[in-house]
């Protein structure tokens, strides 16, 4: 059985949340909203496992301690 990551996965994640602020720049907040909707719907696709998708929002309705 999968078990959702929550440990640091990201090779370089600095440079990721800069693309990932760029991608949002000159956007209004409904289509920043809607790019984040497609990321998140392109990333669970990505992902394809319905547990795993299940534990991470489980996880994400609590806000981080």
């Amino acid at each position: 059985m999968a078990k959702l990551v929550t440990a640091l996965n990201i090779a370089a994640p600095d440079e990721f949340y800069e693309k990932l602020i760029r991608a949002h720049e000159g956007l209004s907040d409904d289509e920043s909203a809607a790019l984040n909707a497609r990321l998140i719907l392109v990333l669970a696709n990505q992902i394809g496992d319905a547990e795993i998708l299940a534990e991470a929002l489980e996880a994400c309705r609590t806000p981080a301690a």
